[in-house]
């Protein structure tokens, strides 16, 4: 009789301990006020989707997590590009860096080996919110390229802080072939590799890789300007594996 309520005491325990372990987990990522006022109306929706999503497939300690916009989302299974088993997707279509600042609870906590950060371009287009496509509506747009590379820093800087073994990593803004974000995309990446002296992260110069004589996203590597085609990732791999490989 003893054992047997000695049992029931230990499975209460176990029981106990679980439920405590979710509560505390389901509060790492965002809910109130979930959406960034720079996020368009589509993102809104897929913003919410995505961190429910990730609520349900959270991460595990000490894993490569990268993180981004729908460039880093339609990667999908990094592992496979990578030859890794370690990666892990943290992209949301149409996210901005006010959006990315919102969703760190959950990487920090897991104390990942070493994050991949790209991010910016849907800033750009908010910044153009004139020359974009109509059916995208925003609440406020963003003020400038400065508060954009600004906004990375301090992302770096609350990994740095609360998970500070973390290895931070930036990848400049690619190039598309939208003449009208040229030269911001230049100035936000020349941001990027200045504030790379304050010591948070290392830049990884990806624009470079992926630009023509024109300034232009070269064109056999993008299936519509701005997104990036098979090629487009094959060659981003290759680009980085040797890193990568440093971290397995």
């Amino acid at each position: 009789m003893k054992q047997k309520i000695l049992f029931i005491i230990f499975v209460i325990i176990v029981f106990s301990c679980s439920f405590s372990q979710d509560i505390e987990t389901s509060n790492l990522y965002p809910s109130k006020n979930i959406i960034s006022q720079y996020h368009n109306n589509w993102t809104q929706t897929h913003y919410k989707q995505r961190i429910n999503h990730f609520k349900n497939n959270p991460l595990k300690l000490s894993e490569i997590v990268f993180i981004g916009n729908s460039i880093t989302e339609q990667g999908k299974d990094w592992n496979g590009k990578f030859k890794s088993s370690a990666i892990r997707n943290r992209g949301i279509a149409g996210d901005v860096t006010d959006g990315v600042l919102k969703r760190l609870e959950e990487i920090t906590y897991y104390q990942p080996k070493a994050v991949f950060i790209l991010i910016g371009i849907n800033d750009l287009f908010s910044l153009h919110y004139e020359d974009t496509d109509k059916r995208f509506k925003y609440i406020k747009h963003v003020p400038s390229t400065k508060y954009i590379a600004k906004n990375i820093l301090k992302i770096s800087k609350n990994i740095h802080r609360k998970s500070p073994k973390t290895l931070i990593y930036v990848r400049t803004v690619l190039p598309t072939r939208r003449d009208y974000l040229k030269t911001d995309i230049v100035t936000t990446n020349k941001y990027i590799k200045d504030y790379e002296n304050k010591g948070y992260y290392r830049v990884i110069d990806l624009y470079s890789e992926f630009i023509d004589s024109n300034g232009d996203l070269i064109k056999e590597l993008t299936k519509d300007g701005v997104h990036l085609n098979a090629k487009g990732y094959a060659k981003w791999s290759s680009f980085e594996q040797p890193l990568i490989n440093t971290l397995k």
